[in-house]
């Protein structure tokens, strides 16, 4: 959807922390409906503070960070409500079951008129066992986890999803199930926005990919022009340079 208007935008966003380091430099970026952009950087380049400035859980130094036209620092509760956020440490409350998490949560995003049977749907959708469905959370493995922060996700029915190394410390068969959910969520046109380390199923998911290096946006590329490249080599050659130029806005 080239042409639709951005769910996702940051325009000029920048973070410079009080004890000066700047997390974040001038970052353009934008997400559309039935787009999966994939963020790669290490530790340290920027990815996590640009999830956490569309959050609102910081504010720009400069910049702003829009969604669905919202300025996230303006309005942060009215944008809120067209996002879903999945971490790479989901936070759920240990002695409730999964059902209970699930409940909690999405009427906590405003969906109140959900049933036991739409709770049980997203469960299953996400690939959740039956078993686990009424099993305290404290009990769960990461995996496990994963899967129902993910449901929580599915039930709000926003927009545009957020998730910060959403793949980290899965098993390859959970990692599978997880793109497969990604997927899905494009064919019913969420923008979502991906901050990851795994270059194979960045490669393989995303349709833009952007890598981060000190706070910048150094490359951008689509899946069309990554399809005959070595995203890896890629990769290593932009964490390797020393003068790695920002991607033109």
């Amino acid at each position: 959807m080239e042409n639709a208007k951005p769910i996702l935008k940051a325009d000029g966003l920048t973070k410079r922390y009080e004890d000066g380091v700047l997390a974040l430099d001038h970052l353009n970026l934008e997400v559309r409906p039935g787009e999966i952009y994939c963020l790669l950087g290490a530790n340290g380049a920027g990815k996590t503070t640009t999830i956490n400035l569309f959050l609102g859980f910081i504010p720009p130094t400069e910049g702003a960070c829009l969604i669905n036209g919202i300025d996230v620092a303006r309005d942060p509760l009215e944008a809120k409500k067209y996002v879903s956020f999945v971490s790479e440490n989901v936070m759920l409350y240990g002695n409730f079951t999964a059902r209970q998490n699930l409940d909690f949560f999405a009427k906590l995003g405003g969906k109140t008129a959900l049933t036991k049977a739409d709770y049980y749907k997203a469960m299953g959708r996400v690939s959740l066992q039956e078993k686990a469905f009424d099993q305290r959370v404290k009990n769960f493995s990461k995996g496990m986890r994963q899967k129902l922060g993910i449901a929580i996700a599915v039930v709000k029915d926003a927009p545009a999803v957020l998730l910060d190394e959403p793949t980290s410390g899965l098993d390859p068969k959970a990692a599978a199930e997880f793109l497969e959910i990604m997927a899905e969520l494009r064919k019913e046109g969420k923008a979502v926005l991906m901050s990851t380390h795994d270059i194979f199923r960045a490669k393989e998911i995303g349709d833009r990919v952007g890598i981060m290096r000190e706070g910048r946006l150094v490359m951008e590329r689509t899946r069309a022009e990554l399809q005959n490249e070595d995203l890896n080599r890629i990769y290593i050659d932009y964490m390797e340079s020393e003068a790695a130029a920002p991607a033109a806005a």
